[in-house]
């Protein structure tokens, strides 16, 4: 039973967005096409057998059993359906074909526009309302071993000082993956025992990234303390949010990941903690100054963990920056998100289609999506619209690309048409179009048996 719901929870995710972008890609062909006088005969979403519809005015509403996409058929139009019983007729003033090639053009490419426009849309409410968290770089980073990073030879204890020529920032720089992607090759300048090395990526970085389920592999760890528990040992002792642990027990302490297996260790036994503290907050009550560094002042606390559950802890949270956007600051960093996720993901199909990184491992069908939105979606309501945005970004390239079947195989009869003034025969287009279906059905196939031998 837990299987089932399982097999249902993916496919609940995968169909919520697959809907969603679908409306809006069709919502985008209709609304233009009503905007320019053209009647649209069926506006559906999923392909048949039908499971129900109602007719408002001109236009039948449609929602199909096959949920992988949908449609809407307007009047005078040679498209999926392959209808062409109205071209023996004289062309109707609300018929597709009666109308300026600019504005067929524009109803076609207006499926590709809001989907960019969901997009944007999303990213500027993810900002709006979440913000964006980052962890600040600082000091060296921790390299897992196996890792892309560790490949390139990246090590625990380097000090990123460039990536790509620039200077690491709190939030860019090697934290930002879709920037790194857009590298070719990416460049990583470290600092280690007073030597500066620059180091290379690989080729097929994707490939490399995906392997490794997407992680680079590094990780800035700094013992820094982002909140206290109320009524916790660190409460008790005087801790405070920003400072630096870097020293436990008489060891001294490099990564937040150490404190956890040290405190384990104590099994209750109190210990001295130094911690640096900012000057800008006040020294903890009854504690001696013991030196000053650039960070701070150091000082010395004892601190005794308790035991919850089968751990023990002291009550502290890693330190996590959150930047906050008003609407209108939002705006311009959402916009700049959907460029720059627009722009990864468009090299990423170019280094796959040129032979730069492995086909097969790169390309996803339904199956990999599936996993792919319930991994976002069960992260929470952030992670699942931000894979929204960047497969409405997917969906919108994919389509104006010039395949017939494709809204960029009817825009490139409408730029044929365009130039020459003279309209390709309907015979022409119909087989283009079933030439497009085939090679579409047979790249569907191809996919999900990728995926199947991928799982």
């Amino acid at each position: 039973m837990d299987a089932v719901l399982n097999v249902l929870s993916y496919v609940g995710w995968v169909l919520l967005a697959i809907m969603i972008l679908v409306f809006v890609h069709e919502l985008g062909h209709f609304l233009l096409a009503k905007f320019f006088g053209m009647r649209v005969d069926k506006f559906s979403i999923g392909f048949p057998p039908k499971v129900f519809g109602r007719r408002i005015g001109e236009t039948e509403y449609v929602v199909g059993l096959t949920p992988l996409g949908g449609y809407v058929k307007i009047a005078g139009m040679v498209d999926e359906s392959m209808d062409t019983d109205f071209v023996d007729s004289e062309a109707q003033p609300w018929e597709f074909r009666a109308k300026p090639v600019w504005q067929r053009s524009l109803v076609i490419v207006a499926g590709v526009v809001f989907n960019v426009i969901l997009a944007a849309a999303v990213f500027i409410s993810l900002k709006a309302v979440y913000g964006e968290a980052y962890i600040p770089t600082v000091g060296s980073i921790r390299v897992d071993d196996e890792s892309v990073a560790h490949r390139m030879g990246m090590r625990t204890g380097d000090q990123i000082v460039l990536v790509n020529g620039e200077p690491v920032s709190e939030t860019g720089g090697i934290w930002s993956l879709e920037e790194m992607l857009l590298s070719n090759p990416l460049r990583v300048t470290v600092e280690r025992a007073g030597e500066r090395i620059q180091l290379t990526g690989p080729p097929d970085l994707f490939t490399q990234l995906g392997r490794s389920n997407g992680s680079f592999g590094i990780a800035y760890e700094p013992p820094l303390i982002g909140e206290v528990a109320d009524e916790s040992p660190a409460a008790r002792a005087g801790l405070h949010p920003g400072d630096m642990i870097v020293a436990l027990g008489g060891d001294s302490l490099s990564w937040w990941s150490e404190i956890k297996e040290r405190v384990n260790a104590m099994a209750g036994t109190p210990v001295t903690m130094r911690i640096v503290r900012p000057d800008s907050v006040a020294a903890p009550a009854g504690a001696e100054a013991l030196y000053r560094t650039p960070g701070g002042t150091a000082y010395e606390l004892t601190i005794a963990p308790e035991q919850v559950g089968s751990e023990w802890q002291i009550g502290i949270y890693y330190y996590v920056e959150i930047r906050e956007y008003g609407f209108w600051d939002a705006v311009p960093a959402g916009l700049s998100d959907t460029w720059v996720n627009a722009r990864v993901i468009v090299t990423s199909l170019k280094r796959v289609f040129t032979g730069q990184e492995s086909f097969r491992e790169n390309v996803g069908g339904p199956i990999m999506i599936a996993k792919v939105t319930k991994e976002a979606a069960d992260r929470g309501a952030s992670s699942f619209w931000r894979i929204v945005a960047m497969l409405s970004i997917t969906l919108a390239f994919i389509n104006i690309l010039p395949i017939p079947a494709l809204d960029g195989g009817h825009l490139v009869f409408l730029v044929y048409e365009g130039i020459t003034r003279r309209e390709p025969s309907v015979k022409v287009r119909v087989a283009l179009q079933q030439i497009g279906m085939v090679l579409l059905l047979g790249f569907m196939a191809f996919v999900i048996f990728n995926d199947i031998l991928k799982l």
